[in-house]
């Protein structure tokens, strides 16, 4: 399992949207809880997010590579998740 990067501004309502998936599917699995996450405000922390190939947020990574970028349903954020139980 690697460690899981969002990239997310506190404004957007999709990214709003999607740390809520988040917080619902790691309060349904425990597994998915154990996943690290590293939470990444790009205005906050924007020469990290410089670094970064991406256009829209929320913008997930596994490592260095990204899995799922823009608007995101609560599917998809599970997608996401069993990449990284899988990485």
């Amino acid at each position: 399992m690697k460690e899981l990067t969002l990239f997310y501004l506190e404004t957007c309502p999709h990214c709003k949207r999607a740390r809520a998936y988040m917080q619902e599917l790691r309060d349904e699995n425990a597994e998915y809880a154990a996943i690290p996450i590293k939470m990444v405000e790009e205005k906050q922390e924007r020469q990290l997010a410089d670094s970064y190939d991406y256009f829209y947020v929320p913008c997930y990574y596994i490592g260095e590579r990204k899995v799922a970028e823009g608007r995101i349903d609560k599917e998809g954020v599970r997608t996401v998740f069993d990449e990284a139980l899988k990485a």
